[in-house]
Protein backbone atom coordinates (compact mmCIF):
# COMPACT_ATOMS: atom_id res chain seq x y z
CA UNK A 1 0.00 0.00 0.00
CA UNK A 2 1.46 3.35 -1.06
CA UNK A 3 1.74 6.20 1.42
CA UNK A 4 -0.59 9.12 1.06
CA UNK A 5 2.23 11.70 1.28
CA UNK A 6 3.73 12.23 -2.13
CA UNK A 7 6.60 14.70 -2.87
CA UNK A 8 5.31 18.31 -3.23
CA UNK A 9 6.37 20.40 -6.21
CA UNK A 10 9.14 22.96 -5.55
CA UNK A 11 7.97 26.56 -5.03
CA UNK A 12 8.11 28.77 -8.08
CA UNK A 13 8.91 32.46 -8.33
CA UNK A 14 7.28 34.45 -11.04
CA UNK A 15 9.48 36.13 -13.62
CA UNK A 16 7.61 39.37 -13.06
CA UNK A 17 8.57 39.39 -9.39
CA UNK A 18 12.22 38.75 -10.25
CA UNK A 19 12.26 41.57 -12.75
CA UNK A 20 10.64 43.94 -10.25
CA UNK A 21 13.07 42.99 -7.49
CA UNK A 22 16.02 43.40 -9.84
CA UNK A 23 14.81 46.80 -10.99
CA UNK A 24 14.37 47.95 -7.37
CA UNK A 25 17.87 46.74 -6.48
CA UNK A 26 19.41 48.52 -9.45
CA UNK A 27 17.46 51.72 -8.73
CA UNK A 28 18.55 51.58 -5.09
CA UNK A 29 22.18 51.14 -6.10
CA UNK A 30 21.97 54.04 -8.54
CA UNK A 31 20.30 56.22 -5.92
CA UNK A 32 23.05 55.41 -3.41
CA UNK A 33 25.70 56.20 -6.02
CA UNK A 34 24.00 59.50 -6.89
CA UNK A 35 23.64 60.41 -3.20
CA UNK A 36 27.34 59.67 -2.72
CA UNK A 37 28.18 61.89 -5.68
CA UNK A 38 26.04 64.69 -4.18
CA UNK A 39 27.87 64.39 -0.85
CA UNK A 40 31.28 64.42 -2.54
CA UNK A 41 30.35 67.44 -4.64
CA UNK A 42 29.00 69.27 -1.57
CA UNK A 43 32.22 68.55 0.34
CA UNK A 44 34.69 69.33 -2.42
CA UNK A 45 33.09 71.87 -4.77
CA UNK A 46 34.84 74.75 -2.99
CA UNK A 47 38.10 73.57 -4.56
CA UNK A 48 36.77 74.52 -8.00
CA UNK A 49 36.87 78.21 -7.04
CA UNK A 50 39.23 78.55 -4.08
CA UNK A 51 42.88 77.47 -4.27
CA UNK A 52 44.55 78.28 -0.94
CA UNK A 53 48.15 77.52 -0.01
CA UNK A 54 49.49 77.28 3.52
CA UNK A 55 53.17 78.18 3.21
CA UNK A 56 53.81 81.94 3.36
CA UNK A 57 57.10 82.44 1.49
CA UNK A 58 57.34 86.26 1.58
CA UNK A 59 56.66 88.99 4.09
CA UNK A 60 56.81 92.81 3.80
CA UNK A 61 60.37 92.57 5.12
CA UNK A 62 61.38 91.26 1.68
CA UNK A 63 60.71 94.75 0.28
CA UNK A 64 62.02 96.57 3.37
CA UNK A 65 58.61 97.40 4.81
CA UNK A 66 58.31 97.40 8.62
CA UNK A 67 55.24 95.50 9.79
CA UNK A 68 53.57 93.87 12.76
CA UNK A 69 52.42 90.27 12.55
CA UNK A 70 48.89 90.19 13.95
CA UNK A 71 46.55 87.47 15.24
CA UNK A 72 42.89 88.40 15.72
CA UNK A 73 39.32 87.06 15.73
CA UNK A 74 39.91 84.84 18.75
CA UNK A 75 37.69 81.84 19.46
CA UNK A 76 36.22 80.80 22.84
CA UNK A 77 39.62 79.42 23.84
CA UNK A 78 41.33 82.72 23.09
CA UNK A 79 43.11 81.40 19.98
CA UNK A 80 43.32 83.77 16.99
CA UNK A 81 41.48 82.42 13.95
CA UNK A 82 42.98 84.92 11.51
CA UNK A 83 46.52 86.08 10.85
CA UNK A 84 47.63 89.22 9.10
CA UNK A 85 50.07 92.11 8.79
CA UNK A 86 49.77 95.70 9.91
CA UNK A 87 51.97 98.00 7.82
CA UNK A 88 51.92 101.57 9.14
CA UNK A 89 52.32 104.46 6.73
CA UNK A 90 55.64 106.29 6.73
CA UNK A 91 53.91 109.54 7.76
CA UNK A 92 50.62 109.99 9.62
CA UNK A 93 47.88 108.81 7.27
CA UNK A 94 44.25 109.84 7.02
CA UNK A 95 43.18 106.50 5.60
CA UNK A 96 43.86 102.82 6.27
CA UNK A 97 43.46 100.14 3.59
CA UNK A 98 42.16 96.64 4.28
CA UNK A 99 43.61 94.48 1.50
CA UNK A 100 41.57 91.47 0.33
CA UNK A 101 43.50 89.04 -1.85
CA UNK A 102 42.02 86.70 -4.43
CA UNK A 103 41.11 83.02 -4.35
CA UNK A 104 44.61 81.69 -5.09
CA UNK A 105 47.71 81.46 -2.89
CA UNK A 106 47.96 83.40 0.35
CA UNK A 107 49.19 86.62 1.92
CA UNK A 108 52.77 85.98 0.84
CA UNK A 109 51.75 86.53 -2.79
CA UNK A 110 50.46 90.06 -2.08
CA UNK A 111 53.65 91.79 -0.92
CA UNK A 112 54.14 93.84 -4.08
CA UNK A 113 50.50 94.96 -4.04
CA UNK A 114 50.81 95.97 -0.38
CA UNK A 115 53.95 97.96 -1.17
CA UNK A 116 52.02 99.95 -3.82
CA UNK A 117 49.34 100.85 -1.30
CA UNK A 118 52.00 101.85 1.21
CA UNK A 119 53.69 104.10 -1.36
CA UNK A 120 50.33 105.80 -1.88
CA UNK A 121 50.51 106.98 1.74
CA UNK A 122 48.13 104.48 3.35
CA UNK A 123 48.27 102.40 6.47
CA UNK A 124 47.81 98.84 5.22
CA UNK A 125 46.18 95.91 6.95
CA UNK A 126 46.23 92.60 5.08
CA UNK A 127 45.23 89.16 6.28
CA UNK A 128 44.58 85.60 5.19
CA UNK A 129 41.06 84.22 5.20
CA UNK A 130 40.39 81.02 7.09
CA UNK A 131 41.90 78.16 5.14
CA UNK A 132 44.72 80.34 3.75
CA UNK A 133 48.29 80.76 4.99
CA UNK A 134 48.62 80.43 8.75
CA UNK A 135 45.01 81.37 9.53
CA UNK A 136 42.78 78.72 11.09
CA UNK A 137 41.88 75.95 8.66
CA UNK A 138 38.34 75.93 7.33
CA UNK A 139 36.96 75.40 3.85
CA UNK A 140 36.70 78.83 2.17
CA UNK A 141 33.28 80.11 1.21
CA UNK A 142 31.58 83.39 0.39
CA UNK A 143 29.94 83.51 3.83
CA UNK A 144 33.20 82.80 5.67
CA UNK A 145 35.07 85.40 3.64
CA UNK A 146 32.49 88.03 4.56
CA UNK A 147 32.74 87.05 8.22
CA UNK A 148 36.53 87.35 8.05
CA UNK A 149 36.36 90.85 6.56
CA UNK A 150 33.97 91.82 9.33
CA UNK A 151 36.49 90.56 11.87
CA UNK A 152 39.28 92.57 10.19
CA UNK A 153 37.24 95.78 10.28
CA UNK A 154 36.32 95.09 13.91
CA UNK A 155 39.99 94.59 14.75
CA UNK A 156 40.88 97.97 13.25
CA UNK A 157 38.00 99.86 14.87
CA UNK A 158 37.99 98.15 18.28
CA UNK A 159 41.65 97.28 18.85
CA UNK A 160 43.49 99.96 16.88
CA UNK A 161 40.72 102.55 17.34
CA UNK A 162 40.65 103.49 13.67
CA UNK A 163 37.34 105.15 12.69
CA UNK A 164 35.34 103.20 10.13
CA UNK A 165 34.96 106.30 7.93
CA UNK A 166 38.75 106.30 7.38
CA UNK A 167 38.89 102.66 6.22
CA UNK A 168 39.19 101.81 2.52
CA UNK A 169 38.59 98.27 1.27
CA UNK A 170 40.98 97.22 -1.50
CA UNK A 171 40.34 93.94 -3.33
CA UNK A 172 41.87 92.08 -6.24
CA UNK A 173 40.19 89.39 -8.38
CA UNK A 174 37.69 87.52 -6.19
CA UNK A 175 38.87 89.72 -3.33
CA UNK A 176 37.47 92.67 -5.31
CA UNK A 177 34.09 90.95 -5.50
CA UNK A 178 34.28 90.46 -1.75
CA UNK A 179 35.23 94.11 -1.20
CA UNK A 180 32.27 95.19 -3.31
CA UNK A 181 29.81 93.00 -1.37
CA UNK A 182 31.05 94.24 2.00
CA UNK A 183 31.21 97.88 0.86
CA UNK A 184 27.62 97.68 -0.41
CA UNK A 185 26.55 96.74 3.12
CA UNK A 186 28.85 99.20 4.93
CA UNK A 187 28.01 102.79 4.02
CA UNK A 188 30.10 103.91 7.00
CA UNK A 189 33.39 103.10 5.24
CA UNK A 190 35.44 105.70 3.34
CA UNK A 191 35.55 103.95 -0.02
CA UNK A 192 36.45 100.83 -1.97
CA UNK A 193 39.10 100.03 -4.60
CA UNK A 194 38.33 97.16 -6.97
CA UNK A 195 41.08 95.67 -9.11
CA UNK A 196 39.75 93.38 -11.83
CA UNK A 197 36.65 91.97 -10.10
CA UNK A 198 35.41 88.73 -11.66
CA UNK A 199 32.22 89.06 -13.69
CA UNK A 200 30.83 85.58 -12.89
CA UNK A 201 32.90 83.88 -10.17
CA UNK A 202 30.61 80.88 -9.69
CA UNK A 203 30.99 79.78 -13.32
CA UNK A 204 34.03 77.83 -12.10
CA UNK A 205 31.70 75.77 -9.91
CA UNK A 206 28.47 75.48 -11.85
CA UNK A 207 30.04 74.88 -15.28
CA UNK A 208 32.01 71.87 -14.01
CA UNK A 209 30.86 68.61 -15.62
CA UNK A 210 30.05 67.09 -12.22
CA UNK A 211 27.75 70.00 -11.41
CA UNK A 212 25.39 68.84 -14.17
CA UNK A 213 24.91 65.48 -12.44
CA UNK A 214 23.77 66.88 -9.08
CA UNK A 215 21.51 69.72 -7.84
CA UNK A 216 24.55 71.99 -7.61
CA UNK A 217 22.64 75.17 -6.78
CA UNK A 218 21.11 73.43 -3.76
CA UNK A 219 24.42 72.01 -2.60
CA UNK A 220 26.52 75.19 -2.97
CA UNK A 221 25.61 78.36 -1.10
CA UNK A 222 28.08 80.69 -2.85
CA UNK A 223 26.41 83.12 -5.26
CA UNK A 224 28.74 86.15 -5.59
CA UNK A 225 26.00 88.40 -6.96
CA UNK A 226 28.36 91.18 -7.94
CA UNK A 227 25.98 93.17 -10.14
CA UNK A 228 23.30 93.47 -7.46
CA UNK A 229 25.95 94.47 -4.91
CA UNK A 230 27.14 97.21 -7.28
CA UNK A 231 23.62 98.57 -7.46
CA UNK A 232 23.60 99.02 -3.68
CA UNK A 233 27.01 100.69 -3.40
CA UNK A 234 26.74 104.11 -1.74
CA UNK A 235 30.40 104.95 -1.06
CA UNK A 236 33.07 106.18 -3.52
CA UNK A 237 34.71 103.50 -5.64
CA UNK A 238 37.79 103.18 -7.85
CA UNK A 239 37.67 100.46 -10.51
CA UNK A 240 40.91 99.20 -12.07
CA UNK A 241 40.96 96.87 -15.07
CA UNK A 242 43.94 95.44 -16.95
CA UNK A 243 43.78 95.28 -20.74
CA UNK A 244 46.02 95.24 -23.82
CA UNK A 245 47.71 98.40 -25.07
CA UNK A 246 45.59 98.35 -28.24
CA UNK A 247 42.35 98.08 -26.29
CA UNK A 248 43.44 100.81 -23.90
CA UNK A 249 43.93 103.20 -26.82
CA UNK A 250 40.50 102.42 -28.27
CA UNK A 251 37.06 103.24 -26.97
CA UNK A 252 36.40 100.85 -24.10
CA UNK A 253 33.00 99.59 -23.11
CA UNK A 254 32.43 100.16 -19.42
CA UNK A 255 31.87 96.91 -17.47
CA UNK A 256 28.22 96.18 -16.71
CA UNK A 257 28.94 95.95 -12.98
CA UNK A 258 30.58 99.38 -12.99
CA UNK A 259 27.62 100.89 -14.82
CA UNK A 260 25.26 99.70 -12.06
CA UNK A 261 26.98 101.77 -9.34
CA UNK A 262 24.88 104.81 -8.34
CA UNK A 263 27.54 106.48 -6.17
CA UNK A 264 30.69 108.46 -7.02
CA UNK A 265 33.00 106.25 -9.09
CA UNK A 266 36.15 106.29 -11.22
CA UNK A 267 37.27 103.79 -13.89
CA UNK A 268 40.93 103.34 -14.91
CA UNK A 269 42.27 101.03 -17.62
CA UNK A 270 45.78 99.66 -17.06
CA UNK A 271 48.16 97.84 -19.42
CA UNK A 272 51.37 95.86 -18.98
CA UNK A 273 53.58 98.76 -20.08
CA UNK A 274 56.58 99.66 -17.89
CA UNK A 275 54.96 102.80 -16.47
CA UNK A 276 51.74 101.11 -15.34
CA UNK A 277 52.85 100.77 -11.72
CA UNK A 278 53.29 104.53 -11.63
CA UNK A 279 49.93 105.01 -13.36
CA UNK A 280 48.26 102.73 -10.80
CA UNK A 281 49.71 104.68 -7.88
CA UNK A 282 48.88 108.02 -9.51
CA UNK A 283 45.24 107.00 -10.06
CA UNK A 284 45.01 105.74 -6.50
CA UNK A 285 46.50 108.93 -5.06
CA UNK A 286 44.18 111.13 -7.12
CA UNK A 287 41.17 109.14 -6.00
CA UNK A 288 42.25 109.24 -2.36
CA UNK A 289 42.78 113.01 -2.58
CA UNK A 290 39.12 113.40 -3.55
CA UNK A 291 37.78 111.39 -0.62
CA UNK A 292 37.76 114.19 1.99
CA UNK A 293 35.61 116.37 -0.26
CA UNK A 294 33.03 113.63 -0.75
CA UNK A 295 33.16 112.04 2.70
CA UNK A 296 29.80 111.67 4.40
Amino acid sequence: MRGSHGSSPPPTVSGKWLLTAGAIAIAGALLCAWATLCILFWQGSWQLLYHPTSTVTRTPASVNLPFDSVGFATNASGEPQLRGWWIPATAPARFSAVYLHGADGNLGDTVNALARLHRAGLNVFAFDYRGYGTSHFAHPSEARWREDVGSAIEYLTETRHIPANTIILVGKDLGANLALEVAAARADLAGVVLEEPLESPTVAIFSDARAHLVPAHLLVSDRWQTTSAAGNLLIPSLWLYWTTQRDAESEQDKPETYEKVPARKMLVWLTDSPDEAQKFESALRNWIDQLPAIAH
